[in-house]
């Protein structure tokens, strides 16, 4: 790889005036180590730093960009709409549209309302359940990541579950004393709970597929009961699916398990790129949200004609025969090919469709509390080197990769074939 003083000299300048020189925590490479690249543009599945460096992006800006960068039906879409004015803060035909697509092909969302984050997406779900309910108390689970409002920044601790525990500081323990905490992976755990609190409970919240700290592909076994015990107690589902929705398919990680959640949240693939959160679920909790019902809930930029546009073509594109299907096949055969020629080194490469993680020790981890941190810093080890390879991947060893429509499959397999020899370099 090149030299990236001009990557280096800009980070230095802005440490000065934004705190960390970034504005999501994780870009500062404070894990890896190192120096963050400051990206020039992407073009397809690469990006291109400010010193000329050209690197094979598998972190896609954390999910977003399933049809890689730039693509020309979303540029030409999105520059279009913005020729025509770039936000209204008033109704456009193009919310409608979106909205009306994800309803039509997604059968658990019976009506829909867009914000711009999946954090505000997931604020906004949990302060529905509760109006709808009459209750506060809310469960989470260790490892599930739900945005940075207050109450969901509860990190768990020993026994059967945690209360009021904040994982930042700024966050006073009366905001987080609503908040229970539960490892996954456990029914009778889960069972335990419900028995003591599940009358109090407004909402259960999880990833449909946890998808922040490591790849924890859960059991259908485990999605199943919290869904028994959600319907039995009354209490409002909410699948977090703003990393797997519209990537794990059109109906995401509640239809890979087969369930019906009461909410689902939304974000990163159905804005194409663009800042768009959105929750829906059914109509009968949904028509509890202002205008038309007592829970208060509203944005400036909500419905962005330019964010609905990039997210209405990007469905659209995915929408059509195949495309799933193709992304999961390349998935497939690049994880099948790291996990065959790993050779002498504790790693399990875990993928689901088009999402992957390397993570080094002996089995795959189903809960937060199973991954080892050794295993974590033997990735931190071999980050620069992939740096210096052309390999972008995410700048934390917790964090997933993924792979979008434009990596083909000898991008893919050249791809893995330098992943190999790093790994056996630097690890063996």
């Amino acid at each position: 790889m090149g030299k990236i003083e001009k990557s280096r000299y800009l980070m230095q300048q802005a440490e000065q005036v934004i705190p960390g020189g970034v504005n999501s925590p994780v870009r500062a490479f404070q894990s890896v180590g190192g120096i963050p690249r400051v990206i020039a543009y992407g073009e397809g599945p690469y990006l291109v730093d400010i010193d000329g460096n050209r690197y094979l992006d598998f972190c896609c800006s954390w999910g977003p960009l399933i049809l890689g960068h730039a693509d020309k039906d979303v540029v030409r879409a999105v520059t279009e709409q913005a020729s025509k004015g770039t936000t209204f803060g008033a109704p456009t035909e193009i919310e409608f549209l979106l909205a009306q697509f994800i309803v039509e092909h997604v059968p658990h969302v019976e009506k829909i309302r867009f914000v711009s984050s999946g954090t505000e997406a997931v604020m906004s779900a949990v302060r529905l359940a509760r109006g709808f309910t009459g209750r506060d108390l809310i469960l989470k689970f260790e490892g599930c990541y739900h945005g940075h409002a207050d109450y969901l920044l509860v990190k768990s601790g020993s026994g059967l579950a945690t209360f009021g525990q904040p994982s930042s500081a700024g966050v006073p323990t009366d905001v987080v004393n609503q908040t229970a905490t539960l490892p996954l992976d456990d029914e009778q755990l889960l069972e335990d709970f419900f028995k003591t609190h599940g009358d109090k409970l407004a909402a259960v919240i999880i990833e449909g597929i946890p998808a922040n700290n490591g790849l924890l592909i859960q059991r259908t076994e485990f999605i199943h009961t919290l869904r028994r015990l959600t319907e039995k107690h009354g209490v409002v589902l909410i699948f977090d699916e703003v990393i797997t929705g519209f990537r794990l398919g059109v109906t995401g990680a509640a239809g890979y398990y087969g369930i019906t959640p009461d909410l689902v949240t939304y974000g990163k693939v159905i804005g194409g790129g663009m800042p768009v959160g959105a929750f829906g679920g059914r109509a009968d909790i949904m028509d509890q949200l202002s205008p038309i019902g007592p829970v208060y809930q509203a944005g400036t930029l909500s419905g962005n004609p330019v964010a609905m546009t990039a997210g209405y073509v990007t469905l659209q594109k995915l929408a059509e025969d195949g495309y799933y299907s193709r992304l999961e096949k390349r998935m497939n055969t690049f994880a099948s090919y790291l996990s065959e020629n790993i050779q002498d080194i504790p790693a399990q490469v875990v993928s689901i469709a088009s999402i992957f993680w390397i993570v080094f020790q002996e089995s795959a981890p189903r809960a937060a509390h199973q991954i080892n941190r050794q295993g974590i810093e033997r990735f931190n080890t071999i980050h620069g080197a992939l740096l210096d390879e052309g390999i972008y991947v995410t700048p934390s060893g917790y964090e997933v990769g993924f792979i979008s429509t434009v990596h083909t499959k000898e991008i893919l397999r050249g791809a893995a074939k330098t992943i190999l020899s790093i790994i056996k370099e630097y690890l063996s």
